[in-house]
């Protein structure tokens, strides 16, 4: 069976030419998702870490894609 995987350091450079491409900072994903420090966001662009499922939804509409635009997949 062929099983799909979620390429961390593809998503992560992915949200960010999305973003760049929204002509969003990173400063302002920060403040529509009120994070205290753009921690986060950063550890999204790197690949180290995924937004929650309830921020994917938010990321999407603030990039004005598809959830299935940001997440890069390889199959197994």
């Amino acid at each position: 069976m062929n099983i799909p995987t979620i390429d961390l350091a593809q998503t992560g450079a992915n949200i960010v030419n999305l973003r760049k491409a929204a002509g969003l900072t990173v400063a302002d994903i920060q403040m529509v998702f009120g994070f205290n420090s753009p921690q986060a966001i950063y550890k999204w662009q790197n690949g180290t870490a995924l937004p929650t499922v309830d921020n994917l939804i938010v990321l999407a509409a603030l990039l004005n894609v598809r959830i299935d635009d940001i997440l890069v997949t390889t199959v197994a």
